[in-house]
């Protein structure tokens, strides 16, 4: 087994209820994931479509399954009858399908609007006024999703302070957008922070955080 136990006890203490941890999975051996789900996590992440359509198949059910890598649209009804939330809506486009998709499941998919806060153009996200014109426009009459969240990811960058400023005009972007109620636009879930900065994210108001290599680490052999 190549799950750290001791440290995804830490973790869960540390959040002590303040934050959801989603485990991500990707490439991680079924084996792997069922240790931890014994442990008691529920949510775990997934980057690749095949793959999480692999493994909801092989695992218990009540697994929530997120999906957090870039999503294609020809990709989206694999995994429609069965994704608790899809962490990556970055285009009116995609939330379109995912809609369509969700209704041929008669289901009602659950997103978080990607927001682009980094430094580095590799980054996938909304701007603001993109997001302005998702939420005035572009939901009226999407009837099988629901936007539950904004997420964003921070700088892959060494300076504290700069990843500490992307994740505060994320709060912020979501705190003045967080009044407005209809229903397929609720803001609950602030999903920001991984491995290497899920500190900062939880001290700057996540409730969500997207962490692996500190669970699914490299085995330690230094017995």
């Amino acid at each position: 087994m190549s799950i750290n136990k001791e440290k995804y006890q830490e973790i869960i203490a540390e959040l002590n209820g303040k934050a959801t941890l989603v485990a991500v999975s990707k490439t991680k051996p079924v084996e792997d994931i069922q240790a931890l789900y014994n442990l008691g996590q529920r949510d775990f992440g997934e980057n690749y479509v095949q793959e999480l359509v692999d493994k909801y198949e092989a695992l218990p059910k009540d697994i929530r399954w997120h999906f957090i890598g870039h999503l294609q649209s020809n990709k989206v009804k694999y995994i429609a009858p069965f994704v608790h939330l899809i962490h990556g809506v970055d285009s009116e486009s995609l939330l379109k399908e995912i809609n369509k998709q969700a209704a041929k499941n008669n289901r009602i998919i659950n997103c978080l609007l990607q927001i682009y806060i980094a430094q580095e153009e590799t980054k996938f996200g909304l701007d603001e006024d993109e997001l302005i014109t998702i939420i005035k426009n572009g939901l009226h009459e999407l009837q099988n999703v629901k936007v539950t969240g904004l997420m964003g990811m921070a700088s892959f960058n060494n300076d504290e302070n700069i990843i500490r400023e992307e994740f505060k005009k994320l709060k912020s972007l979501f705190d003045s957008n967080a009044q407005l109620s209809t229903f397929n636009f609720q803001l609950s879930t602030l999903s920001m922070g991984m491995s290497a900065d899920y500190k900062t994210a939880i001290e700057e108001g996540s409730n969500m955080v997207r962490i692996g290599s500190l669970l699914f680490g490299e085995r330690n052999y230094n017995k």
